[in-house]
């Protein structure tokens, strides 16, 4: 079962939010008349304990209104969990997702509210994977709306014109041989990998308004668009911009320099 943690957040700040209010508005009041009535009765210094919820709610509520703001509306961390984005993003990258740069949404309904920049070509964004919102996926931008893309061969075709790939290298002991590539998205040169023997996945696409064409960078293994079909405007979750830790496995130690931007 896949939680919905800005949900399950949402809920939490607004019940502890309330409760921080309710103590203000009614119960600190009373407290107060309460010392000041201990205090003519000749106590030294009284003092009325705050309830244990108003004491917790006070202590954690801004805690959970930062981390509310910051994760819905500024930046929001992801770990990479496959190697679809290979050679780009290695599986156990920790990026960050630049929340505000395709305009703000609501944290609950993805309901955009603030319009921004558009998505563009060459561009590597989080989305919600439209056969089951509860999953996030990353991908590479490839097609835009209106574009009419087609995969032939292992080359990408965008409006009939081919992008260009130069070889950078073989990796060696893989099998069957994997070619790692540079390829000229519009203006955008990014890496791909390409296994030479693997099945080509062939295809002609034509995408339509308000949705997304997505591909990964390990175009031979890589569940994207050509598969599952196109991402629409409403799914989109951000831009991401930089990988800032990689800790590839639990008992490892985390490797902050590899730190880099996103290309």
């Amino acid at each position: 079962m896949n939680l919905d943690f800005a949900l399950i957040l949402v809920v939490v700040t607004l019940v502890t939010g309330l409760l921080w209010l309710l103590d203000i508005a009614v119960f600190a009041p009373s407290r107060k008349r309460r010392e000041s009535q201990m205090l003519e009765e000749g106590f030294e210094e009284p003092k009325v304990n705050k309830p244990y919820w108003a004491e917790l709610s006070s202590s954690i509520f801004p805690v959970l209104a930062a981390v509310l703001i910051l994760r819905s509306f500024l930046y929001e961390p992801f770990q990479i969990p496959s190697g679809s984005m290979l050679p780009t993003l290695k599986v156990g990258d920790f990026i960050l997702v630049n929340k505000y740069h395709y305009g703000l949404r609501t944290p609950v309904g993805n309901i955009k509210f603030v319009e921004n920049n558009n998505p563009q070509r060459g561009d590597v964004m989080v989305f919600k994977y439209p056969q089951n919102p509860s999953v996030y996926y990353i991908k590479r931008v490839i097609g835009l709306p209106g574009d009419e893309i087609v995969y032939k061969d292992k080359v990408l075709f965008v409006n009939g014109e081919p992008q260009t790939q130069t070889l950078i290298a073989q990796i060696p002991a893989i099998n069957p041989k994997r070619l790692q590539v540079e390829e000229q998205l519009g203006d955008v040169a990014h890496e791909i990998y390409r296994d030479v023997n693997a099945r080509v996945m062939n295809g002609g696409w034509r995408v339509p308004e308000g949705h997304y064409f997505m591909m990964g960078d390990n175009r031979d293994n890589s569940n994207d668009s050509r598969y599952w079909g196109f991402v629409p405007d409403e799914l989109i979750v951000g831009k991401a911009v930089s990988v800032w830790m990689h800790w590839a496995q639990l008992m490892s130690i985390p490797d902050f320099t590899a730190m880099r931007s996103i290309q």
